[in-house]
């Protein structure tokens, strides 16, 4: 396989990732092609290279932007704007679950506290199973958050050789 067809596959593949985790398939696309060009883009490129429009463009750019995922740049003497993305997986990963933390596990859980204090009668068996599965629920999800905040916190080789040592 040459390397064009590679970084078209790669791509592809990413933007198919990125769609089943519930991403934009163009936002995916757009941070694969710059994740895998040396030199940051223009939205002109972008827009050839992934075939797209302007507005799609630009609204994609906004939203890596907004994810911490891509950076603008700006080149003395010229007026064009410039994007890249950076490199490193494992601060990707992190700015990732950090941005997927804040917009959908940090609004559960503060539901779930708010449920947490539904007053009822203990021999209420709705209220008893509503209450378990609140509680039970909430408990999880606060475990999920302590697990991202250490991730968040931590640097790659701790945290992959703690969840080894779990699994071993």
């Amino acid at each position: 396989m040459e390397l064009a067809e590679a970084k078209l596959k790669f791509i592809e593949a990413w933007g198919k990732l990125g769609s089943e985790w519930g991403i934009n398939r163009t936002m995916a696309q757009v941070h694969a092609l710059l994740l895998i060009t040396p030199d940051a883009l223009t939205t002109e490129e972008i827009m050839e290279a992934l075939s797209i429009s302007r507005g799609n463009a630009n609204m994609t750019l906004r939203d890596l932007i907004g994810w911490g995922l891509v950076e603008k740049q700006h080149r003395a003497g010229e007026r064009k704007e410039y994007f890249f993305a950076e490199k490193d997986t494992w601060m990707i990963a992190r700015q990732v679950a950090q941005e997927r933390k804040k917009r959908e596990l940090d609004p559960v859980v503060k539901i779930l506290n708010e449920l947490s204090e539904v007053k009822g009668d203990d021999k209420d068996p709705e209220y008893k199973t509503f209450k378990k599965s609140v509680t039970e629920i909430n408990k999880l999800a606060k475990n999920v958050n302590r697990t991202l905040e250490t991730m968040l916190k931590t640097e790659e080789n701790w945290f992959w050789g703690s969840i080894f040592k779990i699994f071993k």
